[in-house]
């Protein structure tokens, strides 16, 4: 084993690595949701989105679902010559909805970027049976 060299490990970039394996613990796009009373709130962060052509919100079978598809061009002119560049790309995010959610009341506003998504939660209140424990 004398003349044998050693190898160290090689890492490739984050990036590259990311590229090539995936990054599948990150999700399309960031989602928050909380609860405001009897209300579920769902945002995400879509921004440069045309909420009418690129966006679809839909709720079945107890899931919100949001699909859309990014459209960017940008444009680099300078007196030495001209580059565009496109990237296009889908997206969707399908979230489980709170037992008992009715479908029909779902509302969605898109503002500065971000969409919001309400969906009324029914009042199931929190009762409290005591459970009797025998001995035997």
């Amino acid at each position: 084993m004398a003349g044998l060299a050693r190898r160290d490990r090689f890492e490739l970039p984050e990036p590259v690595r990311k590229f090539f394996e995936g990054d599948w613990e990150v999700p399309a796009f960031p989602v928050e949701e909380y609860r405001d009373g009897t209300t579920m709130v769902v945002k995400a962060e879509l921004p440069n989105i045309d909420p009418d052509k690129d966006l679809d919100v839909t709720v079945s079978e107890g899931v919100l679902h949001i699909r859309g598809e990014r459209r960017e061009q940008t444009e680099h002119k300078s007196k030495n010559g001209y580059r565009s560049e496109f990237h296009y790309g889908s997206f969707t995010r399908d979230i489980p909805l709170p037992a008992g959610c009715s479908q029909d009341s779902v509302s969605a506003s898109y503002n500065d970027g971000v969409l919001e998504v309400r969906i009324p939660v029914p009042d199931v209140g929190t009762s409290t049976t005591k459970v009797p424990i025998s001995r035997g």
